[in-house]
């Protein structure tokens, strides 16, 4: 058994998370009920003092460790875990009551014995007799307590991969555990209603509501806004899909919280664990969401080429072709909440800064991921920021970049190191008729599409900035993007004359600017524009950064999400 924390799938219902700032986060978690002071019938003082004392196990280990999560303890002796649930009430977890613990646990072994008979020991309750606490029935009973063995840690999926040992042969494995899990499962009507779009937009809606406390912080606005709009287009566009999930009796007690650290790869079994126990809904869901949770995982720790293999052969083993249309719609969905959660912790009480700084930057990893997944899938794309000198492209790229962690290569940037020229030096006619020649800017713009293409190929989307001011030049990459099997969109930055104008005037007194266009070359570069009018919607947005950059970029994150939840197949 791992130490590691059940992940919340859904956050308290009715109750607002008031983290909008971080410098609220602690008062937020004090109004969740996080931190009891009491498990009704034996003081929390008084339980962590008998469950961190080695007297208090048989065998009287040498060594404890106790881990604390959002709503139990667990203590590791070395050769079983005890979990004992803490009385806490989020609404989606209600814990509050001693009869509530005991069921849970009990629900939480019996569950847990689907794919792991041998691990889940037992439910152990915890008596207080002639003033003592103690295992076992004598007395009056506390608490209860989940009995488990104790895994080796060194072969947890989690420190295996971080270690580069996992490999197909054990994707092979997991998914070989998994098929007659899944296959066993009879679903009646009760189970299936939850794949229903109407019962989907339940957990889907919640999240969201949870989240906006957190814009800001954890999440920008930009991609909360262009997540949600992916989702709420998917449910429109693919509603007959859920419908026929529903009908294909693919909504199945599933496991809920399928995670790499909730797998252990020892060399005589996978053992799979820790399953959701606390609320049913989160159980009941489709195959396809279950699966998606691991293949997010192994996104998020660079191992697109394991996600990949694993939703092949997952969707082969349980002979479900359509599988693949979902994935990264559940993705987009496990990766948000998992943005959620860590942004929960942030109001944990007691937590360091440094503890609240690793939650932070956890959360914004996810919420990054769960962004990619609703602008481009799990495949990434090339973004190719074009348009009229001055016209904001370079501001809005960045913006873009900073959105997706993506990097941006501009043409202004790679054409001076290219010719061996300081980035910042404008240089004089005779040097610039040379930079700006045709030979120099179609070798510029080659470089950019070279940059591109080996991006794509490390599984990373990328921006590229230049102008694109030549049909010529935007069917070469086209054509370059189509014959490699590279997804793209160009998205052209527009701006009114009047506002070139005014930029270019500026660029004469500013430092630090690498482009050599100034005023005085608007009107050469201006009719040397070639509006893209040859590019079909599919592939291309136009956008005003009139207003701001920043609604520019919004606007096109947006765009990539409805395009995104209109494909049928991966772009």
């Amino acid at each position: 058994m791992s130490p590691s924390s059940k992940h919340i799938n859904s956050g308290p219902r009715g109750q607002r998370v008031r983290a909008g700032r971080a410098g609220r986060a602690g008062r937020a978690e004090e109004r969740r009920g996080m931190g009891p002071q009491t498990t009704g019938a034996v003081s929390t003082t008084r339980l962590l003092a008998f469950l961190r004392d080695p007297r208090s196990y048989p065998g009287r280990p040498p060594r404890l460790r106790l881990v604390q999560t959002h709503a139990s303890w667990l203590v590791l002796t070395g050769r079983h875990v005890y979990k004992v649930k803490k009385p806490v009430d989020f609404g989606f977890l209600d814990f509050s009551t001693l009869e509530k613990r005991r069921h849970f646990c009990e629900r939480e072994v019996m569950l847990n014995r689907r794919l792991c008979p041998g691990m889940y020991l037992g439910v152990v309750p915890i008596s207080m007799n002639k003033g003592r606490l103690g295992f076992g029935p004598r007395g009056e009973i506390v608490e209860y307590a989940v009995k488990m063995r104790q895994l080796p840690a060194r072969f947890f999926m989690l420190h295996r991969i971080g270690r580069g040992e996992v490999t197909t042969r054990d994707v092979d494995a997991i998914v070989a555990t998994l098929r007659p899990f899944y296959d066993a499962q009879r679903p009646g009507p009760a189970i299936a209603k939850w794949g229903s779009v109407a019962k989907l937009r339940v957990s889907t809606g919640e999240n969201f509501r949870q989240t906006r406390g957190f814009i800001d912080v954890t999440i920008t606005r930009a991609a909360f806004e262009a997540i949600q709009c992916y989702t709420n287009a998917f449910y429109r566009r693919h509603a007959s899909l859920f419908a026929a999930r529903v009908r294909d009796r693919r909504i199945l007690d599933c496991h809920g919280d399928l995670h790499l650290e909730h797998i252990h790869l020892s060399p005589a079994r996978v053992t799979i664990y820790d399953c959701i126990e606390f609320n049913d809904r989160f159980r009941y869901i489709d195959a396809a969401s279950d699966a998606a949770f691991l293949a997010m995982d192994l996104d998020l720790r660079g191992r697109a080429d394991l996600a990949q293999y694993f939703a092949r052969r997952m969707a082969k083993a349980l002979r479900d072709p359509a599988m693949p249309r979902l994935l990264d719609f559940y993705k987009c969905y496990r990766a948000f909440v998992r943005g959620k959660v860590e942004s929960f912790q942030l109001a944990a009480v007691g937590a360091s800064e440094a503890e609240r700084a690793e939650c932070r930057e956890r959360a914004e990893r996810y919420f990054r991921l769960a962004l990619r997944y609703a602008v481009c899938g799990s495949a990434p794309i090339v973004l190719i920021a074009m348009g009229r000198v001055a016209s904001g492209k370079s501001t809005v790229a960045r913006l873009l970049g900073r959105e997706l962690g993506w990097e941006v290569f501009s043409s202004d940037r790679i054409r001076k190191e290219m010719a061996g020229v300081p980035l910042e030096l404008r240089v004089g006619e005779s040097e610039r008729r040379r930079l700006y020649s045709t030979r120099i800017s179609d070798r510029t713009y080659a470089a950019l599409a070279r940059q591109a293409i080996g991006q794509v190929r490390q599984q990373r989307g990328v921006i590229l900035d230049a102008t694109f001011a030549s049909r010529r030049r935007r069917d070469k990459l086209r054509k370059t993007f189509d014959r490699k099997r590279v997804g793209y969109c160009f998205v052209e930055i527009r701006a009114s004359a009047a506002t070139i104008k005014q930029r270019l005037g500026r660029r004469s007194n500013s430092a630090g600017e690498i482009s050599d266009a100034r005023i005085e070359d608007f009107i050469v570069l201006d009719g040397a524009y070639q509006p893209p009018a040859e590019l079909g919607e599919r592939h291309f947005f136009p956008v005003k950064t009139a207003r701001s950059p920043e609604k520019a970029a919004a606007g096109i994150l947006k765009f990539l999400a409805r395009r995104r939840a209109c494909a049928a197949e991966p772009l």
